[in-house]
C-alpha cells in the first residue's frame, strides 16, 4: 500500500485551493508580489500541474475545480467533525 505524506509544500498547495469560492467561478485569486515565497512558489507548482490557469494565481482549470473541491470538503471534514460515541464494549 502505498502511503502519502503531507508535505508543507502540498498543504501550501491546499490552502491556496482553499481560497476559491467554488460559487463564485468567474472569481479568481490574486497571489501579489509581495506574497510570502512559500505561497508564490505553491501558486506556481499549481500552474505547472494545470490547476490554475496563471502563475500567480487566475482562475481553476476543470482539473483545480475538481481538486479544490476535494480540498474543501476535506478541509470542511476536519474542522466541523464531530466525535464519535463511544462504542460500549459487551
Amino acid at each position: 500500500m502505498v502511503k502519502f505524506m503531507l508535505t508543507v509544500e502540498l498543504m501550501h498547495e491546499i490552502n491556496i485551493l482553499s481560497q476559491f469560492d467554488l460559487n463564485a467561478m468567474q472569481q479568481g485569486i490574486k497571489i501579489h508580489g509581495e506574497a510570502e515565497d512559500k505561497l508564490r512558489a505553491a501558486s506556481e507548482r499549481l500552474y505547472n500541474k494545470g490547476l490554475i490557469d496563471q502563475v500567480d494565481g487566475g482562475y481553476l482549470t476543470h482539473r483545480g475545480i475538481e481538486a479544490a473541491k476535494h480540498a474543501q470538503v476535506l478541509l470542511d471534514a476536519l474542522q466541523h467533525a464531530e466525535p464519535e460515541p463511544a462504542s460500549s464494549a459487551a
